[in-house]
């Protein structure tokens, strides 16, 4: 069964909800063995930067915020500079609590639609080298893994390594269970 989830574009206001929501989601990955996020590890300053700049997006269930990503029409930093054919998902995120089951595919399927809608075919993710499930979640929604940034720069100045992962959106399936306003 596919989630049942609206959405709409993020504003301003809704970076203290997007960082609440990453913390959640940091501490879930946390409670189930998965060093990837860290809670405050996206305060809401970055929110608000990445709504100022460009696409953010917030799923919806019984009036309730349930997920989000943030899309980027480049990605220099682990793509590297790139003719634009692509978009890139970064910061998928659920709420484990409410979030209706099958939620994260339908995210991933209205990223995919609105890079296609701003006449792109390939939709762009990366996920850290070590965390092998979230890898293998990518790969069964249709993901292929096409290389590795050995080096890609974190916020604090650390360096970390991620698998590049991409979908042809010719192959993508079309967004069921996704309503916009």
């Amino acid at each position: 069964m596919t989630a049942q989830v609206s959405f709409r574009q993020a504003d301003g206001g809704d970076a203290v909800l997007l960082a609440e929501m990453y913390d959640g989601a940091a501490r879930w990955m946390l409670r189930n063995g998965i060093d990837q996020w860290k809670p405050g590890g996206k305060p809401v300053g970055h929110f608000r930067e990445r709504v100022a700049a460009g696409e953010v997006w917030l799923a919806s269930h019984g009036g309730r915020a349930v997920g989000a990503y943030e899309l980027w029409w480049e990605d220099e930093q682990a793509w590297g500079p790139q003719p634009p054919v692509a978009g890139y998902v970064h910061r998928l995120m659920t709420d484990r609590g409410s979030a209706p089951a099958g939620t994260g595919r339908v995210l991933l399927a209205h990223a995919e639609g609105r890079v296609a809608a701003g006449g792109r075919s390939v939709a762009r993710l990366d996920c850290l080298s070590d965390n092998p499930r979230l890898r293998a979640y990518y790969e069964a929604a249709g993901y292929r893994a096409v290389g590795e940034e050995p080096g890609k720069l974190a916020a604090d100045g650390t360096r970390y390594g991620v698998t590049l992962m991409e979908r042809s959106l010719s192959t993508a399936p079309a967004g069921g269970g996704v309503t916009s306003p």
